[in-house]
């Protein structure tokens, strides 16, 4: 019998991925808009996102940073949403960080108690 490795794809890769969305819808919205709080937003939550991928990949059970900035981004991004009614880039960003809150909660949930 062959040992079970975990997911085929380990949650920090997906971080890495999401990070690089984020930054990319970000960057978006400066390019559209010329907004320097768009660009500053996009470098801060998309480092955070980075930076809590990273701490994942170290240590699987180190998830907080992660989680925090994504529940945080699915807020902020919901209501820019709900403002602009667009799909796209929007939407697919709020998508995201709905999946992203909800594998994390699941990976948090699934852990047995110590």
């Amino acid at each position: 019998m062959q040992k079970d490795s975990g997911p085929l794809v380990p949650l920090f890769w997906i971080g890495f991925g999401y990070a690089a969305l984020v930054v990319s819808d970000w960057i978006i919205g400066y390019a559209k808009a010329g907004s320097v709080l768009s660009l500053v937003a996009a470098l801060f939550f998309s480092g955070l996102a980075g930076l809590g991928a990273y701490w994942l990949s170290q240590d699987p059970g180190n998830i907080w940073v992660f989680l925090d900035t994504s529940g945080t981004l699915a807020g902020i991004m919901r209501m820019r949403f709900y403002r602009s009614g667009k799909c796209m880039p929007v939407g697919l960003v709020v998508g995201a960080n709905w999946l992203m809150v909800a594998k994390l909660g699941i990976s948090v949930l699934s852990k047995p108690c110590p």
